[in-house]
């Protein structure tokens, strides 16, 4: 199968709201008054968290007919833990993002119990967020910078 790439745009608009786009949808990220946001959308690791899980979600309807599982209800509750010092302080020893992303995964299915454990754990092996969660992935950037009314010193 060929590779497809997949694109998104942020934006950073009034305060610390963020346009996020890809495609015909836009996801607005903020935070809360606590971190000087205005909380009109949830923070980035908030979103984080529910892309992984709406990525095991999707991937479980995605396999369940092809692993034999008649899927009733497929739910996932996460948590992470955030040290805030790492963010805001820049804190030595101290990592920016999360520490631990904790899962509970709720499914109900007709199927033998083992079957079905079996078919978490395939989910989970197949799901393309935790895979990149767990994996790492390099990050190659790229910088346009524009500078606007700055003078430059003379040499």
């Amino acid at each position: 199968m060929a590779i497809h790439t997949f694109k998104a745009e942020s934006v950073l608009k009034s305060g610390l709201s963020v346009e996020n786009k890809s495609g015909k949808f836009t996801i607005i990220a903020d935070e809360p008054p606590s971190m000087r946001g205005t909380h009109t959308g949830m923070n980035p690791v908030e979103m984080l968290l529910c892309a992984l899980g709406a990525c095991l979600c999707i991937t479980a309807r995605f396999f369940a007919r092809s692993q034999q599982i008649d899927l009733q209800d497929f739910r996932v509750e996460l948590e992470g833990d955030l040290d805030p010092a790492g963010f805001i302080k820049g804190t030595q020893g101290v990592h920016p993002g999360f520490q631990q992303i904790r899962t509970t995964i709720y499914i109900k299915a007709k199927a033998p119990e083992e079957k079905i454990n079996q078919f978490v754990e395939f989910v989970k092996k197949r799901c393309p967020v935790g895979d990149t969660l767990l994996q790492g992935v390099p990050i190659v950037e790229n910088f346009v910078v524009q500078c606007i009314g700055i003078d430059k010193e003379p040499a």
